[in-house]
């Protein structure tokens, strides 16, 4: 059962309440190149992004963003540290929400110039607490999904003695046992919607495991409303893992549902250069759709039979089916293409 969170509007995304758990990312462009930066967020969007966050570290980059908001179609979310003029900056060029943690940001006065403009433009903003970048004085804990915890609940009363409250929430780690610990906490204690992700989880292959392990297990506890996958990597593998771990969990049914089998002895194909070819030719679909490449009959039609369409090798053939149904008998060179072709006319 998924908590329910205060709802929040970032452009025209909704985050908590009953709103679909949505899908994020970051690009790597210097954001001070739009021509980069659009192309970047242009791409994102057409493998299913949903919000697209930008590093804004100085004016130049906080100017960009009225050009660039100009040209894309998803909501666009400024990353600011420290400087309180370049939030202001960015909410006058018409970004669509704020990650800043107002603790951070100087004198008092400061953070009620920019609370007070984004209440008026009616701009959330994220409170993104990392464990490698803590406060001084929760440094030291030793629990540290607690100081996590802490931090975050300071950066709140922060916002809330300002009257605001379009907030959302994150407290990431690279640790996974943390980060789980540290949501599970904050959950209990506020309804903020919460962004959920492990930071700085590494590489394509160790990040895509450890952001599984982490996300799935708050996500299936009803812990999340937001999720971004951190990967050193090209930020459209971050979208296409955040909806592959959404659909592990009948969270999101967007695009397709992809199962091969591992292979073995009895395979008489190339099924691992096959499987591949399948799932990069329709990982762009976005229709709900589930396809299946297995090695043999054994593991064809049978264990793959809830499949809307699927092929099973053969001995120089293949078999192609549809919900458990053989529908053709096809040879090994012409396969894969006879396959493209079915799930053509299914889409």
């Amino acid at each position: 059962m998924r908590k329910q969170t205060k709802k929040i509007h970032i452009g025209n995304v909704s985050i908590g309440g009953n709103s679909p758990i949505s899908v994020q990312s970051m690009c790597f462009t210097d954001t001070r190149d739009v021509k980069a930066t659009v192309n970047q967020i242009k791409e994102l969007a057409d493998v299913g992004c949903e919000l697209v966050r930008v590093a804004v570290l100085n004016q130049e980059a906080a100017n960009a963003i009225n050009e660039i908001k100009k040209q894309i179609t998803i909501p666009l979310i400024a990353d600011i540290h420290f400087d309180y003029r370049l939030a202001i900056s960015s909410i006058e060029n018409g970004v669509d929400a704020l990650r800043l943690n107002p603790g951070n940001i100087g004198k008092k006065e400061n953070v009620e110039k920019v609370i007070s403009l984004a209440k008026e433009r009616q701009i959330p903003i994220r409170i993104g607490v990392n464990a490698g970048s803590l406060e001084k004085e929760f440094q030291n804990m030793e629990n540290k999904a607690d100081a996590l915890v802490n931090s975050v609940l300071g950066h709140i009363k922060i916002l809330e003695d300002l009257d605001f409250d379009l907030i959302k929430v994150s407290l990431k780690s690279s640790n996974v046992l943390i980060m789980i610990e540290a949501y599970e906490k904050i959950s209990k204690l506020i309804d903020y919607p919460l962004h959920v992700g492990v930071t700085e989880a590494g590489t394509l292959k160790g990040g895509l495991i450890k952001s599984a392990v982490g996300l799935g297990i708050l996500l299936n506890q009803g812990i999340g409303d937001t999720i971004r996958v951190s990967l050193t990597d090209n930020p459209i593998e971050e979208v296409y893992a955040g909806y592959q771990i959404l659909k592990s969990l009948n969270l999101r049914q967007k695009g397709i549902n992809f199962i091969s089998c591992p292979t073995c002895g009895r395979c008489q194909i190339n099924l691992i250069e096959l499987a591949k070819k399948v799932e990069n030719r329709f990982k762009n679909i976005d229709k709900p759709l589930t396809i299946a490449v297995m090695g043999c009959a054994v593991n064809g039609p049978g264990e793959a039979k809830e499949a809307d369409i699927g092929l099973a090798g053969g001995i120089r053939e293949g078999i192609i089916f549809k919900k458990g149904e053989i529908i053709k008998k096809v040879p090994e060179a012409m396969l894969f293409k006879e396959f493209e072709n079915e799930v053509l006319k299914l889409i």
